[in-house]
């Protein structure tokens, strides 16, 4: 599993970015300016951080000279709101790995994230395969196979169904699953919810026991259902 920092001085960024990056199944860690970014690489060791530059006691393209001095290998993906030439300029010439204006897409940003981490650390990007007695989840192939035959899903049920295996025992709330599933922006209904919910039982047949309906919070994936 990856590790990645999150450093950035506004909370719901970080929050925003925190969401898909644990949907991704990253190990996720907030830092809310520079300084605090590089104490905790000072103390851990990071695959990739993600610096916003304007931030309070210590700025982004400071803080990351400071950790590429730490951790000369670490990857680094820079957010910015100016989208200024100069200081795209200056993060490359830095050793950044990649530039991103804000506002941005978080499916994009996890896309840039796992391009990255393929090309500077193979391993960090290791197919991920879920097994659950004879149900298996291959995320590199995106496919779903129970007692070896394959399942066919839609993508919005496939992304529901892993991102409730990978949270196993978790309770999840309803505006948790549709944020992190259909997106941040998301303007639908709870109804979208329970019709994939209802599809996605119905395609995954007796291993449909394992999704708990949690009335009036969300629902769990329980393997000991």
């Amino acid at each position: 599993m990856a590790k990645i920092l999150i450093t950035d001085d506004e909370p719901k960024i970080r929050e925003m970015i925190r969401k898909y990056a644990q949907y991704e199944g990253f190990d996720v860690t907030e830092a809310a300016d520079g300084m605090e970014a590089v104490e905790l690489c000072t103390e851990r060791n990071f695959d990739l951080v993600i610096m916003d530059i304007m931030m309070p006691n210590l700025d982004g393209f400071s803080a990351v000279k400071e950790i590429r001095r730490i951790r000369p290998q670490i990857a680094v993906i820079m957010l910015s709101a100016l989208g200024e030439e100069y200081d795209k300029v200056h993060g490359f010439d830095l050793g950044i790995d990649d530039y991103v204006v804000k506002p941005f897409s978080g499916k994009e940003l996890m896309m840039r994230i796992h391009a990255i981490l393929k090309r500077v650390n193979p391993q960090a990007s290791a197919s991920e395969v879920y097994t659950v007695n004879g149900m298996v989840i291959d995320c590199s192939a995106r496919t779903v196979h129970i007692d070896g035959v394959r399942v066919n899903l839609s993508p919005k049920e496939y992304e529901l169904l892993v991102y409730l295996v990978r949270n196993t025992g978790i309770a999840l709330t309803r505006e948790q699953i549709l944020q992190t599933v259909w997106g941040y922006d998301f303007f639908g209904d709870d109804r979208t919810l329970d019709t994939h919910i209802k599809l996605l039982r119905k395609n995954l047949g007796e291993y449909s026991k394992y999704i708990v309906t949690l009335r009036g919070v969300g629902y769990r994936f329980e393997k000991e259902s």
